[in-house]
């Protein structure tokens, strides 16, 4: 009987200190309490000869709460015993101890633990319809960001494995930085108003935080640790690759660069565990996972997952190649700057967007024109498949404009299109490597096998590199478009300088300038090589505009940067594109964790074709054509709906079958001065008086 009460109190002790501390304090106090009435009733005084137990403890209970209360019990210290007295004194003094100081110390105690839980997230999160991200890296936090401009409250819970104190910092920065610049942009917009109506617009469209993030520290292959955080409720769960720029020393860096580049198999096992939750009966359905794919190796794997865990209806699983991605959008700017405006509104939670909807199929064409004679605030763009189900996607600054009736009024506007429009030269200047570099060369590869005509390459370009890049990439022999490589250090001034001064004079067309920045080195290293790049750059432009007959529109500069904190150094140096290379993974992240469907869209628009599928193109792109080439005549002023019906009415050949006419829709314009201007809203609301230098921005399939 003893050794199964001492194996019982060990293991208890061991177990739960807690429980048993608080046993010996309520089992010494419940002892104290009777012990110390039974004595008061039996001693009671002169007075009190009638007092009963339960007064007695009452009495007792009140003298331990206030010493004061001693004198329901002695009246009159002299006139009482010497005993009573000194036990009621005892009383008072051992009940501070055992119950007030020591219930207090457990309540202090437990409240202290729980708080010390909650900050370490080791209670259930009991939530639904809520946002999960897993894992940590440079691109989480525009993922974040982007949320703030969705028009509805948002939650989202972070698992991260460590620096959960960092991570919460970094958001709140973030966070803060955005609603203090959107706010400072509302002032000025209502600059020219009254005192007090400025002051009223200003608080009606305060930009304010409607997400609320939680941040918790744990194991991401945990179950239990998912399922604390409502994983199988979640609307939407985003796997994101660890950064490891600042967690390992810069000895370990190319190691761990090398073994990344051969599969993460983090992710991998990060999938397997999120899928096998989510494809549960109990999971809620139509929930969201998209992955970030690095390397074709993680593909390959995460392309047996879905074959094997995705449900339908259950849980959709949405695999984004961050490289292949950022490659070709870097690729798409290097050939028209003008596109990172359009796709920086565009692949967005605020602005003009893309959305789409569940319809029958139509020709697109014969579609367009019925849509466009009865609505006036969206352009509808194409039809695509997605998990076997048509949607047609449009393009609008509201999902209700979708809807939103509106006959345009009767014109017979009419533009002159040039029938034999081919895109002019490209000339590019690349700065530098990053880890996506072989992803912008295959982008150009597609560029150049839809647009070369016969042996006449359409695109020219020079790399300046360090020699040990250039030599990794065997000095970029695989792309016949890619006509000299210079080896040369950041601090080569003068060899930069010079390679880019003679090649912008030997070419009469323009020339764009594409910055990178090498997203392997660590954070102390971050975006620095391009910062170094661009001084020289700008050196030259200043050099340039001395120059009598300088044109202003023959040099693009595409600044890319990895660190958004770079970006206002960036712009004083008077570039337009600056591209914040993760910030377009982490927009379309966010708006395919709303729409998986739109990353079809997202991927066809990207991809340029690599040739013609009899005589027709069949993907379809966004241009920034040139109109002074794309018209034989210039069009003549007039509204954005007239000028979207008038293109389209001239690319329709009615003499064709439905399914084989190719419309052309325009999406918008860029002035002289390099303003992007997008058709969203009332279209008729929106003027449009295009000039030789402006630009025209056109949905098309060439």
């Amino acid at each position: 009987m003893k050794n199964k009460f001492n194996e019982w109190w060990s293991t208890e002790r061991a177990k739960n200190p807690g429980k048993i501390v608080l046993g010996v304090i309520l089992l010494f106090n419940i002892a104290f309490f009777l012990l110390s009435a039974a004595v008061i009733s039996a001693l009671s005084l002169d007075g009190t000869e009638h007092m009963g137990f339960l007064e007695a403890a009452f009495c007792t209970l009140t003298m331990i709460l206030d010493a004061g209360c001693i004198q329901f019990v002695i009246a009159d210290i002299g006139e009482s015993g010497v005993f009573i007295s000194v036990f009621c004194l005892c009383v008072v003094l051992i009940g501070m101890i055992s119950f007030t100081g020591a219930v207090i110390g457990y309540v202090t105690n437990y409240i202290s633990h729980f708080i010390e839980n909650a900050n370490a997230g080791k209670h259930k999160i009991f939530l639904s319809n809520h946002i999960v991200i897993l894992n940590w890296n440079s691109r989480a936090t525009e993922i974040i960001n982007d949320y703030l401009y969705s028009g509805k409250g948002q939650k989202i819970v972070v698992l991260v494995s460590a620096r959960k104190d960092e991570v919460q910092k970094e958001i709140d920065e973030r966070i803060a930085d955005t609603i203090a610049r959107e706010n400072r942009k509302l002032s000025a917009e209502f600059a020219g108003l009254p005192y007090i109506k400025r002051i009223i617009a200003i608080r009606k469209h305060k930009f304010r935080r409607n997400v609320t993030v939680i941040v918790r520290e744990g194991d991401v292959f945990s179950t239990k640790q998912l399922q604390d955080i409502s994983l199988e409720k979640a609307r939407s769960i985003i796997i994101l690759g660890n950064d490891i720029n600042n967690t390992i020393c810069k000895f370990e860096h190319q190691d761990w660069l090398d073994k990344k580049s051969r599969g993460n198999p983090q992710t991998i096992k990060t999938l397997m565990q999120v899928a096998d939750i989510t494809s549960a009966a109990s999971s809620a359905d139509n929930q969201k996972i998209i992955v970030e794919v690095t390397d074709d190796a993680t593909w390959e794997l995460i392309d047996k997952i879905i074959k094997n865990k995705e449900v339908a209806g259950k849980c959709d699983i949405v695999p984004v190649r961050v490289n292949q991605v950022l490659g070709q959008i870097l690729s798409q700017f290097s050939l028209m700057p003008e596109l990172n405006k359009v796709y920086e509104e565009v692949f967005s939670n605020r602005g003009v967007e893309i959305y789409t909807v569940e319809q029958a199929y139509q020709p697109i064409a014969a579609f367009a024109k019925q849509y466009l004679s009865t609505h006036l605030s969206a352009i509808p763009l194409s039809y695509m498949k997605h998990k076997g189900v048509e949607h047609c996607f449009y393009l609008a600054d509201e999902p209700e404009d979708l809807t939103a009736p509106g006959v345009p009024a009767e014109s017979d506007y009419a533009v002159d299109l040039n029938r034999g429009y081919w895109i002019e030269h490209k000339n590019v200047i690349i700065l530098g490597h990053n880890s996506k570099s072989r992803d912008i060369m295959r982008g150009f590869v597609s560029f150049c096998n839809e647009w070369n005509r016969g042996d006449e390459s359409i695109l020219n370009i020079v790399v300046i590199d360090d020699p040990q890049n250039l030599e990794k990439m065997k000095y970029y022999a695989d792309y016949p478009f890619v006509k000299k490589t210079v080896a040369a250090d950041i601090f080569d001034e003068e060899l930069i300088c010079s390679t880019i001064e003679e090649f912008v004079s030997q070419n009469d067309e323009d020339t764009s300038i594409l910055i990178l920045s090498d997203d392997s080195v660590l954070n102390e290293d971050i975006d620095s090589n391009a910062l170094a790049h661009l001084i020289y750059v700008q050196e030259i432009i200043n050099r340039k505009k001395l120059e009598p007959d300088y044109d202003p529109g023959k040099i693009d500069v595409v600044v890319e940067i990895i660190d958004p904190k770079h970006h206002d150094i960036v712009n004083s140096y008077s570039v337009n594109n600056v591209v914040i290379s993760n910030r377009y993974i982490s927009k379309m992240i966010a708006q395919i964790g709303e729409v998986d469907a739109l990353f079809d869209f997202y991927v066809d628009i990207l991809s340029y074709d690599d040739g013609k599928v009899g005589d027709r193109y069949e993907s379809k792109e966004i241009y920034v054509k040139k109109v002074q080439r794309y018209f034989n005549t210039l069009p003549d002023p007039c509204n954005a709906a007239e000028l979207i019906r008038g293109v389209l009415s001239a690319t329709i050949d009615e003499q064709l079958p439905e399914e084989e006419q190719d419309p052309t829709l325009v999406l918008g314009y860029v002035s002289a001065d390099g303003k992007v201007t997008l058709f969203g809203g009332n279209q008729e609301q929106i003027p449009v008086a295009l000039t030789e230098k402006d630009k025209i921005i056109v949905f098309s399939t060439h």
